[in-house]
């Protein structure tokens, strides 16, 4: 069984609260718009980081992390795009591969809007974390955890902070 940490939309923001929660994961997962490496380099010291860029991230952060991100955690076929859509609205980049070959769980960014959702047609979990940074027009900033453990994904909480 492995603790997830999801999250996204740091947009350069990162804090001791933010760490926090990391240190308690076994993995954190970053769905996009980074915004500066420094937010990243302060996550790998405390849990193993997957990630992928968003459409704010420049060249460095471009170098470092992929568009996509597509992997097996205990048994759960994840992927990961920052601009992913929601079921029945995919964004046209990922649509194809999503209809092709669906992942069990699939994770995006950029909406700054936390939603948790099942594709009854596609047979997959949708999750989108919110925005965790300051930046934007968000309320609150929210992420996820949740544990993954022999191929199902149980104990999903919502972790919401004040701006």
């Amino acid at each position: 069984m492995k603790k997830i940490l999801l999250l996204s939309d740091t947009h350069s923001y990162i804090d001791n609260q933010i760490l926090k929660h990391a240190k308690a994961a076994d993995e954190v997962w970053h769905a996009g718009d980074i915004g500066d490496l420094a937010v990243t380099d302060a996550l790998k010291k405390v849990a193993p980081l997957r990630a992928v860029f968003g459409n704010i991230d420049d060249h460095e952060i471009r170098k470092e992390f992929p568009l996509n991100n597509r992997f097996i955690c205990e048994g759960v076929d994840v992927l990961i795009t920052h601009i992913g859509g929601y079921p029945g609205r995919y964004s046209p980049a990922i649509r194809e591969e999503l209809r092709a070959n669906p992942p069990k769980l699939f994770i995006c960014g950029h909406s700054h809007i936390l939603k948790v959702m099942p594709d009854k047609k596609l047979k997959l979990l949708h999750m989108n974390p919110g925005a965790i940074g300051k930046h934007g027009f968000h309320k609150a900033r929210t992420m996820l955890r949740f544990t993954v453990d022999q191929g199902k994904i149980d104990n999903l909480e919502v972790i919401e902070m004040k701006r």
